[in-house]
């Protein structure tokens, strides 16, 4: 077993989670580390298609030989080319959460219904100026609208977790502002790394010019990056990427 790795024993438990996907035969699942499969079995009756990422050779046998219509991906989440999906329902591995989140973000996709740690829940729905506030909450609120669906039972699982776990539904947000998006992760990555210093001193120590930090608003520039909400990253972003445009020239 991967460390962090903790099976979802309750069938209950297993089959709302499928549920809360509204599978049709049409949809093609990704599910990342199925384990023994309690979830990829009710993932596999109703959807035409599932892909499993596993990193463990035996438990990918296992669940490649469980179920006809499940395509095992034997490998790391976070490395593997990612096939073709439209939703993705997953008891994620707790020691990758935000690599592979901030991952599935930046992936098409038109649902994802995931169970994390509920410590990594509130640190996804944090608000601005909180200590849970940070990139995993900016980037979130960025790409997607959250649902909390409900709270799991440290008891639901084997090796059982020091803590209890929560489901959330996402969805693509629609009416986001399109900005250059690796300019976008790169800024709220570095700026959170000074998140107490004003933003003109955060963006002067990255390499930001001052012509460019002069098409900004002030009150962005003199707030701290923990204070910023979404909007005013995506106007960073916007700014720096029409700056590098116009040097490209």
């Amino acid at each position: 077993m991967k460390s962090g790795q903790h099976f979802l024993t309750d069938r209950g438990i297993a089959e709302r989670i499928a549920g809360y996907a509204e599978i049709s035969p049409s949809d093609r699942i990704l599910e990342i580390g199925p384990g023994k499969g309690s979830l990829t079995e009710f993932l596999a009756a109703r959807a035409g298609r599932v892909y499993a990422i596993e990193a463990d050779p035996e438990l990918a046998r296992y669940v490649e030989e469980s179920f006809p219509n499940v395509e095992v991906i034997q490998g790391d989440a976070l490395r593997v080319d990612l096939p073709e999906y439209n939703k993705v329902v997953s008891n994620l591995p707790y020691h990758i959460s935000t690599k592979i989140t901030l991952r599935l973000l930046r992936n098409p996709f038109d649902l994802m219904v995931l169970m994390y740690q509920r410590e990594f829940v509130e640190r996804m729905l944090a608000s601005p100026g909180s200590r849970e506030y940070g990139r995993l909450s900016v980037n979130v609120s960025y790409y997607a609208d959250v649902e909390v669906l409900e709270t799991v039972p440290r008891s639901a699982f084997r090796p059982m977790p020091h803590v209890s776990s929560s489901v959330v539904r996402l969805r693509p947000r629609r009416d986001r502002e399109l900005v250059d998006e690796l300019i976008f992760s790169s800024i709220s990555r570095d700026l959170f790394t000074k998140r107490r210093k004003k933003v003109k001193n955060a963006l002067a120590s990255i390499g930001v010019a001052d012509d460019v930090m002069l098409d900004l608003d002030p009150s962005i520039l003199d707030a701290r990056p923990e204070d910023l909400g979404v909007d005013e990253f995506v106007q960073i972003a916007r700014v720096v990427s029409e700056h590098r445009s116009r040097d490209s020239l």
